[in-house]
């Protein structure tokens, strides 16, 4: 399973750098490998502390964490956010389970379907992978990460 929740690029996402220390390279391997990979059109430093916001699902929609990777894209960068503690994870995880909800019903809404239907279809399609998200990183997942900046 990817360790880092895709966020789907049509549900906006704010990150704000936070005011904490940062982590260097090596502790970043001790914390959590696993959290949320999201697009944003700037870069971060690794081990910067930051915060996801998810505006679209209300203000308690906040999860801190650090960046564990940062990737140039064609269109800006791809942003790994590792959490270090199994609350922030779960929240996290739990709200990216409704952003994909809500962009597959967006993307599968014809009159002929509710979304309550469309909802179960994920559920039933993907709920495992966000279920099995862990701050307990498998042993090959050191050196599978994407370069960072």
């Amino acid at each position: 399973m990817n360790r880092f929740l895709p966020h789907p690029s049509d549900v906006p996402v704010e990150l704000t750098a936070l005011k904490y220390h940062r982590l260097y390279r090596q502790r970043l391997h001790t914390i959590s490998l696993g959290g949320v990979a999201c697009n944003y059109p700037r870069a971060f430093r690794r081990g910067t502390a930051i915060e996801m916001y998810i505006p679209a699902l209300g203000e308690a929609a906040r999860y801190a964490g650090y960046v564990a990777w940062c990737r140039k894209e064609e269109n800006g960068y791809l942003i790994g956010i590792a959490f270090t503690d199994e609350q922030t994870l779960f929240g996290a995880r739990m709200g990216e389970q409704v952003c994909q909800i809500k962009h597959f019903c967006e993307q599968h809404n014809d009159d002929a379907e509710s979304i309550d239907a469309l909802a179960r279809e994920w559920v039933e399609q993907h709920a495992i992978e966000f279920s099995q998200a862990s701050l307990n990183p498998p042993p090959e997942s050191l050196s599978a990460q994407p370069n960072p900046l």
